[in-house]
């Protein structure tokens, strides 16, 4: 039954909730702390900052540690399922959907438009990282980077995940 309640606690404040790992982050607190008393309100802040501090998307790293910490590995694997199964099933659907109406016109001219609006939003993210850099370090020390990690980029055969850990290496080295 302890299984079932961690699926339940995960599961229902991600299908419900909207917006992402922060939208929901109430919602898995009202389940955790206030539903089933499995954590303090202090505990929970603690592992919420600890989620925040590291990479990737908060919901399912702090699922992995809540389920973790109620119910050993078994739990933590249900809890991350649970956090990333609303997700899933909408994409599988949406996919559905988007295959069956694969000669569509409309389809195909939505889906013309994918990549443009990537690119676009990709551009905007590299320019606010930029300026951001710029404000934080400086003209010299962003431009050094930059360029550094172009050449390596474009010069040779370094992974860009080593090109990225240089600079934030660099930075810290450097800029910290």
């Amino acid at each position: 039954m302890l299984y079932w309640h961690l699926f339940l606690a995960f599961f229902i404040p991600n299908i419900v909730g909207y917006g992402g790992g922060p939208a929901i982050i109430p919602l898995v607190e009202n389940e955790i702390v206030g539903h089933y008393g499995w954590m303090s309100s202090q505990q929970f802040a603690e592992v919420l900052a600890i989620g925040n501090a590291l990479p990737s998307p908060i919901a399912t790293k702090m699922a992995g540690y809540i389920g973790y910490h109620v119910a050993g590995g078994p739990g933590a694997v249900i809890a991350v399922l649970a956090t990333v199964g609303p997700s899933l099933l909408l994409m599988l659907a949406a996919l559905g959907v988007l295959y069956r109406y694969r000669n569509s016109i409309k389809v195909k001219s939505m889906s013309s438009w994918v990549r443009p609006v990537i690119m676009v939003l990709m551009g905007y993210l590299t320019w606010t990282f930029l300026d951001e850099s710029l404000i934080n370090s400086g003209w010299l020390p962003t431009l050094l980077i930059g360029a550094v990690a172009a050449v390596l980029l474009n010069a040779t055969r370094i992974h860009p995940a080593l090109v990225v850990c240089l600079g934030l290496a660099s930075g810290a080295l450097f800029l910290g």
